[in-house]
């Protein structure tokens, strides 16, 4: 049975997401004043400026008939999240009314080996400054998952530069997926450089020019797929049903039909992916749990890479 404390945490972690269980579509208004904001992956370190993905991007609206008027990047090798905050203030960025923003940061924090404790805090500082620089509409704001250099000769196969990237990504997925800003999942396409080495460039560590067209696909096909037939730039997510609550050793999650999402993951208040496993066929699927800790986790169901079902549990 809960305790009274118990009952407080749930229904304050329900109310949590009952205020934040939205998906926003990516808006795409004329003219389009585009910042680009990030590291290395950004500026396109090892490639020449026409194949830096923001301009690729840019060039593809271009010849969709949008009308791209700016194509602004701040972004320097090395940069780690700290690094961005500082350069980008003070810059009155806000004051130039960007249309588009977006933000890809997070790799030289782990690969500096800082303390992961700060990257939360200074991601979610680095969105909030995207969304006053799109005049606080996060409809003109997007995220692009951190790419995994281990899939690079570099890397060598790292499955601890792997892990690390996979933590990261969690943390800021989840950030983002709390404002209801769109995400990029990215990380896989990056995950085929050793297979195809046309995928990383020169340097053999960052992504090559073609690497980054593919970047610039998924959000194309994310665009074409929204921009023509969305009605509304709010879409609510579906409220999954799951039970027990608390639980002990296995829950039942049901809410969303197998063609509506293609898996389930919990994460803790970490922003940490803990479980994951796919939709069962019968709509209710049901996860062990007798491995995690006692404490409250979040539930979210996933389509495409796209965030369409939310909820929580405690843990007993």
């Amino acid at each position: 049975m809960m305790n009274s404390i118990q009952k407080q945490l749930l229904f304050s972690f329900l109310f949590w997401i009952g205020t934040h269980a939205f998906a926003q579509s990516l808006s795409l208004k004329n003219p389009i004043r585009y910042l680009a904001l990030g590291d290395s992956y950004t500026i396109g370190h090892s490639v020449a400026p026409a194949e830096r993905w923001p301009n690729q991007l840019s060039d593809s609206l271009i010849l969709r008939s949008y009308q791209v008027d700016t194509t602004h990047i701040i972004a320097t090798t090395g940069w780690t999240t700290r690094n961005l905050l500082n350069a980008i203030s003070g810059k009155n960025l806000e004051n130039q009314q960007f249309s588009l923003v977006s933000l890809l940061i997070g790799v030289n924090n782990q690969y500096q080996g800082l303390d992961i404790e700060w990257y939360p805090i200074e991601f979610k500082a680095l969105l909030d400054s995207c969304i006053r620089y799109a005049g606080g509409d996060t409809s003109c704001v997007f995220v692009v998952s951190i790419p995994d250099y281990a899939y690079t000769p570099f890397g060598n196969g790292s499955a601890a530069i792997s892990q690390g990237i996979d933590l990261y990504n969690q943390i800021n997925d989840s950030i983002t997926a709390t404002y209801g800003i769109t995400y990029f999942n990215i990380t896989p396409i990056s995950r085929q450089g050793l297979a195809d080495p046309s995928l990383v460039a020169r340097d053999g560590l960052h992504p090559s020019g073609s690497q980054y067209t593919e970047w610039v696909k998924l959000i194309l096909e994310y665009l074409d797929a929204t921009q023509s037939t969305a009605t509304s730039p709010l879409v609510p997510l579906e409220v999954l049903k799951i039970y027990p609550v608390p639980a002990q050793g296995t829950i039942r999650v049901a809410g969303l039909p197998t063609q509506s999402a293609d898996f389930l993951r919990i994460i803790d208040l970490q922003g940490r992916q803990v479980k994951q496993v796919p939709i069962d066929s019968s709509g209710t699927t049901e996860i062990i749990i007798d491995s995690l800790a006692q404490g409250m986790y979040k539930i979210e169901a996933l389509k495409g890479g796209r965030i369409v079902g939310i909820g929580g549990v405690i843990v007993e």
